[in-house]
């Protein structure tokens, strides 16, 4: 038995700990929400979809004060908070502690390497779940499509199999990588496609696929990601990468991105590490982006005015 802590247990954070626990880890979920972190202590927390339906006992808090070392860190809050949540993990670092990032974008092991060291951080990338909250205590996903991790910088490969053995032990299936650019890259285009265009247009990406409109403009910013990449000297080892991103939004066609439930919820969107990137990168390297530009546009417009 392991013990775990995930570090911004929201909705896809949940199922992570509920298979955890139902495969007999013990595991600290650490949320943002006080709500949830009580009904998680009081009535457990239930995770139901396609892993079935399960309500297990598990630890909920809303800070790491009192947890002490853990066999696995990870941090899966959303980009913005890698840093305050690298810091508040620092008092659950053992000698052997593995910390696996775990974001949608660009940008987060860079963040918390200098705060908790390059050295104990995987990388990790994940897809396919359509994880959304349906209350306090209670989570669903529609799959569990893809689990990938790779060693930051000096991580030894024992340590990041055993990690990737607690994962498995919880019915995940796991692929590590030596490429971690072609890791992440490989899911951001998935991203890329998907979480801007849902936020603009409020489709599930079932939607977005079935709509000639819509698609055309997810179309439009995975093809741009993937110029960004290969300017860049990223391998892409999927195939034809649109038809790879068609073919994996289609196993999960009733599921919103979490930009768009973001949104719903009225909270802070993730666009500067997901389609942000795309023209950041892309313009020292002169790859035009109008499509993922317009659609940072959009939704930089819309999130002002809900937050306003």
């Amino acid at each position: 038995m392991a013990k775990v802590a995930i570090v911004g247990c929201g909705a896809i954070g949940s199922v992570y700990a509920a298979l955890m626990v139902d495969a007999g880890h013990e595991v600290h979920a650490i949320t943002a929400w006080p709500d949830h972190a009580e009904a998680m202590n009081t009535k457990g927390l239930r995770c139901e979809g396609i892993s079935g339906d399960r309500t297990v006992a598990i630890h909920g808090a809303t800070s790491t004060d009192g947890i002490g070392p853990c066999d696995l860190v990870i941090i899966a809050t959303k980009a913005f908070d890698v840093e305050a949540a690298a810091r508040s993990s620092a008092s659950l670092l053992g000698p052997e502690t593995v910390v696996q990032t775990i974001q949608n974008g660009l940008g987060s092991p860079e963040v918390a390497a200098p705060v908790l060291g390059a050295d104990r951080i995987a990388v990790g990338v994940v897809g396919g779940f359509g994880a959304s909250m349906r209350g306090p205590g209670h989570v669903h996903h529609n799959g569990m499509e893809m689990i990938r991790f790779g060693s930051y910088a000096g991580l030894p490969k024992q340590l990041l199999q055993a990690s990737a053995k607690i994962w498995e032990s919880a019915g995940f299936k796991v692929a590590l990588f030596n490429d971690i650019k072609q890791m992440v890259w490989e899911k951001l285009i998935m991203n890329v496609a998907f979480s801007g265009t849902s936020c603009t247009t409020g489709l599930t990406i079932g939607e977005i696929i079935d709509d000639a409109d819509a698609w055309k403009v997810a179309r439009g910013c995975a093809e741009e990601a993937i110029a960004v990449a290969r300017a860049s000297g990223i391998t892409l080892d999927v195939g034809d990468p649109v038809e790879h991103v068609r073919k994996l939004g289609g196993k999960i066609p009733h599921a919103k991105p979490s930009m768009l439930l973001d949104y719903e919820a009225g909270r802070r969107c993730e666009i500067d590490a997901i389609n942000g990137a795309i023209p950041r990168l892309g313009e020292p390297l002169g790859v035009p982006t109008p499509v993922n530009d317009t659609v940072v546009g959009i939704v930089k417009a819309r999130e002002r005015k809900m937050l306003s």
